[in-house]
């Protein structure tokens, strides 16, 4: 099915859509990538990669040209220390990328487009405990998003569903719920639940130091999907004829703590936790998978304990390369100071 299809996907630098492009290769796709950065850490597989501003209608024409399917995945996002702090940027950029992506996409006679929405669509009064039902796709309305990245997934997610009514666009809308793996952002702000509680167990370990920082009680509930599950589920739903909003993610409830518990032991080591203060999102959240079953005939299939092995195995390894290199120019100040510079050696000559 896949022979022939010329695919865009958008965000192509980050974390999912990196991984996307490179599993759209091996089912065969040619891949076109785009964003505004290169991958972080490890070369795109893209046929083609081009470094644009998909805020510009111009760039997202120019993007979308001769392609024949759209993987909008681009946004400007992060973990909650980041979409907590950031409302009025997020709404702008994203809604440009969105509706300017939409809109180059049906004036290049697109075939298919998919759009990477999120579980922060839910209204926040069904989520305001830790033992919180499963959310169904319908629960969506009456709307009440958390924040302004939700806002804007739930306006984008009209959009599609008009695009399609309006000019014929075979949209898609998949709802992520708490996606992790290897190669995604680990630390500075923008990483998810599991990648930093993963940088902080790593560095518990190799600092000999069990001390790990909580936020709040972390008695707050996610469920947590795996990467390469993403991936079979995004390309399932775009080969299908669902046209509405799908979630896309597990329905095994956790708490921070129970998350910690695991990632610690995956590494192998006993850590004490510390609670402090710090933005937490909704209370609870999971995923209903009624409709994901029902419709691709399939669910996620890597268990929490494996996907947190293997992202754990990745960013502990950053993790050391990181304090390498911070005890490698700790070193070098110190036998600087203790034969001085050379301006400092001539000086006192």
């Amino acid at each position: 099915m896949s022979r022939g299809i010329k695919a865009l996907v958008t965000g192509a630098g980050g974390f999912i859509g990196h991984h996307l492009v490179k599993y759209l290769k091996e089912q065969g796709y040619w891949v076109r990538g785009v964003d505004r950065k290169l991958p972080q850490y490890a070369a795109s597989g893209a046929d083609e990669f081009r470094l644009l501003d998909l805020r510009k209608l111009g760039d997202c024409v120019q993007a979308t040209r001769d392609i024949d399917e759209v993987y909008a995945l681009a946004a400007d996002m992060g973990g909650m220390g980041f979409i907590s702090q950031h409302h009025a940027r997020i709404l702008r950029n994203n809604l440009l990328i969105s509706t300017h992506t939409l809109e180059a996409a049906r004036r290049n006679r697109v075939q298919r487009y998919l759009y990477a929405s999120s579980a922060c669509v839910y209204p926040e009064y069904l989520q305001e405990r830790p033992e919180v039902t499963a959310l169904r796709e319908e629960d969506a309305y009456p709307a009440q998003p958390q924040d302004a990245y939700g806002w804007e997934k739930l306006v984008t997610e009209r959009a599609c569903q008009h695009f399609r009514e309006d000019y014929g666009l075979e949209t898609r809308i998949v709802r992520f719920h708490n996606i992790y793996g290897p190669l995604g952002t680990w630390q500075g702000g923008r990483e998810k639940a599991p990648a930093a509680m993963c940088r902080k167990v790593a560095s518990a370990k190799l600092t000999n130091n069990p001390v790990i920082e909580i936020w709040g009680d972390g008695e707050q509930t996610r469920s947590f999907c795996y990467i390469d599950d993403c991936l079979e589920g995004i390309e399932r739903l775009m080969r299908s004829d669902y046209a509405e909003p799908l979630n896309l993610g597990t329905d095994r409830l956790v708490t921070i703590n129970e998350l910690a518990d695991l990632t610690a032991a995956v590494a192998g080591i006993a850590i004490e936790k510390k609670y402090v203060a710090g933005p937490q999102g909704v209370r609870g959240r999971n995923s209903d998978n009624t409709r994901l079953r029902d419709v691709l005939q399939w669910e996620p299939q890597v268990s929490l304990e494996e996907g947190l092995a293997r992202t754990y195995r990745w960013i502990e390894d950053q993790v050391r390369l990181q304090l390498n290199r911070k005890l490698l120019a700790s070193q070098r100040r110190a036998k600087a100071r203790r034969h001085g510079t050379p301006d400092e050696q001539s000086f006192a000559g």
